[in-house]
């Protein structure tokens, strides 16, 4: 990152995440460690991604990645294009739909429900003052619940969150990312 900034002193908590995710990936990720300079951020954020990410939802693992990878491609995030179109990529065993979803979800063979998910997320993005109710009922008729539009919602806007802060750090993804599910 483009920031000299000392890692700060980690929580056993956090020293403890480091540790599974160096166990479980090899590494750790890079926008993780930009975020070790501040514990009480790197909690807040690991904690909010953790939610959004990995807790029970309507949407699977899969739908919250292809909406990472669609908001980051509007706001051509090259940290989150990279490491969530690895995760496309991995989660979907489709290394082709991973890099259409990078450079435009449009041109990918979608399902109603996956197009509707994205066109939402994507105006979300960059219109969100023309978010209607029409906008909401697009995703009603394409099978979302209630919760799982907030859901849709809540991810688009992490991501956007995410991907000002690592434009504003010039945040590089880890090497690691760009080989993997190839």
């Amino acid at each position: 990152m483009a920031l000299a900034l000392d890692p700060g002193a980690l929580s056993a908590e956090n020293q403890a995440y480091f540790e599974k995710c160096q166990e479980k990936l090899g590494f750790v990720p890079n926008v993780l460690a930009s975020y070790a300079h501040d514990d009480a951020k790197l909690s807040a954020f690991a904690a909010f991604y953790n939610d959004l990410m990995l807790a029970p939802s309507g949407l699977s693992k899969l739908e919250r990645e292809m909406i990472a990878v669609a908001v980051s491609s509007v706001n051509r995030c090259y940290y989150c294009l990279t490491a969530h179109g690895a995760a496309v990529r991995q989660l979907s065993g489709d290394p082709v739909l991973g890099e259409l979803m990078v450079m435009n979800y449009r041109a990918a063979a979608l399902s109603r429900r996956h197009r509707a998910m994205l066109d939402f997320a994507v105006k979300l993005t960059e219109t969100p003052h023309l978010i209607g109710e029409e906008d909401r009922a697009v995703l009603r008729e394409a099978g979302f619940s209630e919760r799982d539009i907030w859901d849709i919602g809540a991810v688009a806007a992490f991501y956007n969150m995410s991907n000002r802060m690592a434009s504003a750090v010039d945040m590089r993804p880890n090497a690691d990312y760009h080989r993997q599910a190839r």
